[in-house]
C-alpha cells in the first residue's frame, strides 16, 4: 500500500514537472518571437518537435557519456545569426525561469554546455564563426562559434610566418578554448591563447553588448582564462598573432620499457621545463604489447616541435637531451601550419581543408589533470606503469606537456590563470571505453580516479591544482540554486588559488543573480 502511494505521489510530482517545463519553454518561445518583432528568429529555433533537434543537438556532442536516453535535453536549442538575437535569448531566459548553457565546439569534458538538470536553452554558437586576419597589423578577430582548425587555416591562407598559441585539436571551440586559458605547442615560446587576446566583445545579462573598454579591466581580466561562460556571453575575441619562421621541425621518439623509457622520462622531467623557448617536447604515454609475447609494457611517444631547422635543433638536443638519442632520420621539417596538421595526427600530405572539418569520431571518455613541480622517482613512474597493466587501461592515454620559457615569466595573476612558475609539467590523464551500459562507465572512470589517488603524493598539494579546460566534476560540483561562496571556493581555490577572490568580485558585480551558471561556475558573494 505504502508502495502504491509513493509511484502514485511520483507520478503526480513528474507529471508536474513535465507540465511546468512545457509552460516554461511555450512562454519562453512566445517571448523570443515577439522580441524578435518578425519571424527571422523561429528559424534558428529548433525544439523536440522539430525534425532537426536530434541532429542539432548531436552534432557537438563529444562525449556519447552525456547522450544518453537518460540525460537531461535542453527544452530548446537556438542558433543564434548576431548579437541582437542573443540578446533577446538571454532576455526571455531570465524572464521565463531558463538556464541558458553557451555551446561553441562542444569539446566540455563533462558536457556542461549542453547538460543540465533544470530547464536550459542551448545558445548554440555554430552560426558565429566570422574570422578576419589583419596580417599587416599581427591581429585577428575571430567569433566564439569558430573552431580552432577554421582559426588556424584562415591564418594560413593570410600569412606563411604567423601562428597563434593555442590547442593541437582542430574541432576545438575558440570560445571555451580561449576563456580557460588555452594552450598548444608553442606555449613555451609565447604562453597561453588568453595571454594573446586584446579585445573581446561580450553581452553581459542585461543585455549590454560591450568591448574591453566599455566592459573595464576586471571583467576583461576574468574572461580570459576565468571561464567565460560564469560571466556572459563572449561573441568575439581579437587576438594578437605570434610569428613564426618558415620552417619548423618535430619529431615522435617512441621509447617502451624494454627501450630505458622508464630513466629516460625520469631525466626528461629534469630538463623539459629548462630547453630552449623553442623547444617543446611533450610525452604521450599508453600502453602497449611487449616484444616478450604475451606480456605488456608502456611505451613513451616523445613527441616535439622546434621552431626552427633541424641543423640547430640536432646540436641542441645532444647538448641538453642527449638520452632520448635523437638523430637526423627522426626529424621532419615542414611549416608552422603543417605541424598543426602533424600533432592533430594527420598523415603527410593532408591538405590544409581538413582543418574546417568540424565532425570528430565520438567514444566515451573521462579526464583528469595535475600539475608537477617535482619529478617524480622512478619508483613512482614505476607505479604508473603497474596501473596500465588492468584492464580498463585498454585505451588509457596520459599526456605530459612541458612548461618553463614563456609560461614561467609571466605572472599568476596576469589573468585568472595561475599554473605559471613552478611547474614543471602539467598531465592530462584520459580513459576511453566504447562498450556501452553503466557498469563500463563505472568501470573505466572508476580506474582513472585510482590512478588519480594513486598520484597524489607526486603532484601539486594545497590546492591539488587542475586545468579549468580539462572539466573534472569530481573535483567538486555548485549546488543548483543555493550555492555559497564557501562551498564554492573549496574547488574554485584548486582552480584559481588567490585569484578566485577577484573572480569573485567581478561575478557579484556583473552577475549578482547567478544567471550565468553551472555546476562549476563562480558564485557572486552574496550567495
Amino acid at each position: 500500500m505504502k508502495l502504491s502511494v509513493s509511484l502514485f505521489v511520483f507520478a503526480l510530482l513528474f507529471s508536474f514537472l513535465l507540465a511546468t517545463s512545457a509552460h516554461t519553454h511555450e512562454n519562453f518561445l512566445q517571448c523570443l518571437i515577439l522580441h524578435s518583432g518578425n519571424d527571422s528568429i523561429s528559424k534558428v529555433i529548433y525544439t523536440s518537435s522539430n525534425s532537426s533537434y536530434s541532429f542539432v543537438l548531436e552534432s557537438s556532442i563529444r562525449n556519447p557519456r552525456f547522450s544518453t536516453p537518460s540525460t537531461p535535453k535542453p527544452l530548446v536549442i537556438v542558433t543564434p545569426l548576431g548579437v541582437s538575437q542573443i540578446q533577446e535569448i538571454l532576455s526571455c531566459a531570465q524572464k521565463h525561469g531558463m538556464q541558458v548553457r553557451v555551446r561553441s565546439g562542444g569539446h566540455d569534458y563533462e558536457g556542461l554546455s549542453y547538460v543540465s538538470p533544470v530547464p536550459f536553452v542551448i545558445l548554440d554558437m555554430i552560426n558565429l564563426r566570422n574570422i578576419s586576419v589583419d596580417v599587416e597589423n599581427s591581429f585577428a578577430w575571430v567569433q566564439s562559434g569558430a573552431t580552432l582548425g577554421e582559426l588556424y587555416y584562415e591564418i594560413a591562407e593570410q600569412s606563411k610566418t604567423l601562428g597563434f598559441p593555442a590547442g593541437v585539436c582542430p574541432t576545438i571551440g575558440v570560445g571555451g578554448h580561449f576563456s580557460g586559458g588555452g594552450y598548444g605547442t608553442i606555449l613555451r615560446k609565447y604562453g597561453l591563447a588568453a595571454d594573446h587576446v586584446i579585445d573581446a566583445h561580450l553581452i553581459d545579462v542585461k543585455g549590454r553588448f560591450l568591448d574591453r573598454k566599455s566592459m573595464g579591466e576586471d571583467l576583461f581580466w576574468a574572461i580570459r582564462g576565468g571561464g567565460g561562460a560564469s560571466f556572459g556571453v563572449i561573441v568575439a575575441w581579437k587576438i594578437k598573432l605570434v610569428p613564426v619562421p618558415s620552417t619548423v621541425t618535430v619529431f615522435t621518439v617512441n621509447k617502451n620499457l624494454e627501450q630505458n623509457a622508464t630513466k629516460i622520462l625520469h631525466r626528461w622531467q629534469h630538463v623539459a621545463d629548462k630547453f630552449d623557448k623553442d623547444l617543446y617536447i611533450r610525452v604521450i604515454l599508453t600502453g602497449a604489447n611487449s616484444s616478450q609475447e604475451g606480456k605488456k609494457t608502456v611505451q613513451a611517444a616523445f613527441n616535439s616541435l622546434y621552431l626552427g631547422g633541424k641543423d640547430k635543433l640536432l646540436p641542441l638536443m645532444q647538448e641538453s637531451f642527449p638520452e632520448l638519442g635523437l638523430v637526423s632520420e627522426d626529424c621532419k621539417e615542414m611549416s608552422w601550419i603543417q605541424s598543426i596538421l602533424y600533432f592533430a595526427g594527420f598523415p603527410s600530405g593532408q591538405s590544409l581543408d581538413v582543418l574546417l572539418n568540424r565532425t570528430l569520431t565520438v567514444i566515451s571518455y573521462k579526464a583528469k589533470s595535475d600539475y608537477v613541480k617535482n619529478p617524480i622517482p622512478e619508483s613512482g613512474l614505476e607505479g604508473i606503469w603497474q596501473r596500465f597493466y588492468e584492464k580498463e587501461a585498454e585505451s588509457a592515454v596520459l599526456i605530459l606537456t612541458p612548461y618553463g620559457g614563456k609560461m614561467s615569466e609571466i605572472s599568476g595573476s596576469a589573468i585568472p590563470f595561475p599554473h605559471r612558475a613552478g611547474n614543471i609539467y602539467k598531465i592530462q590523464y584520459l580513459v576511453y571505453w566504447s562498450e556501452e551500459g553503466t557498469a563500463a562507465t563505472e568501470s573505466h572512470v572508476s580506474w582513472i580516479r585510482r590512478l588519480y589517488t594513486y598520484m597524489a603524493p607526486y603532484v601539486s598539494k594545497s590546492p591539488r591544482e587542475a586545468y579549468i579546460n580539462y572539466r573534472d566534476l569530481d573535483i567538486g560540483t555548485n549546488n543548483e540554486g543555493n550555492t555559497s561562496y564557501r562551498h564554492a571556493s573549496i574547488w574554485g581555490t584548486k582552480y584559481f588559488k588567490n585569484n578566485f577572490k577577484r573572480l569573485v568580485h567581478v561575478k557579484t558585480v556583473f552577475d549578482p543573480t547567478n544567471f550565468f551558471r553551472n555546476e562549476q561556475s563562480i558564485p557572486p558573494l552574496s550567495w
